[in-house]
């Protein structure tokens, strides 16, 4: 069945960097968009980035748009999240997700992984 997986989260202090991945497995996701999304404690979960299938389409919520870049390896089946100038209001648990395009999703969630910035 289809899997996404996260990694690479982790403890920083503010101003550091972190690289998450994503890799999707059990399906054929040929012309999927990929997006990050995070949810902080007692918040619900919001939008970070989307990237299309080629790479060539991006997108960034305001918060990170100049600090994250998002970007995909197709061979890999991963897409990644590139995280400079880490804020404390950047923790939270990042999840990826899969969809038709860059504005719908699928029901693919997978565990998260938890960032964590310290002032």
């Amino acid at each position: 069945q289809v899997q996404l997986v996260e990694s690479g989260g982790g403890s920083v202090q503010a101003g550091g960097s972190l690289r998450l991945s994503c890799v999707a497995s059990g399906g054929t996701f040929i012309g999927t968009a990929m997006g990050w999304f995070c949810q902080a404690p007692g918040k619900e979960r919001v939008f970070v980035a989307a990237i299309s299938w080629s790479g060539i389409r991006t997108s960034y919520s305001d918060s990170v748009k100049g600090r994250f870049t998002i970007s995909r390896d197709n061979a890999k089946s991963t897409v990644y999240l590139q995280m400079n100038s880490l804020k404390p209001e950047d923790t939270a648990v990042y999840y990826c997700n899969a969809g038709p395009s860059m504005e719908s999703w699928y029901n693919y969630w997978g565990q998260g992984t938890q960032v964590t910035v310290s002032s």
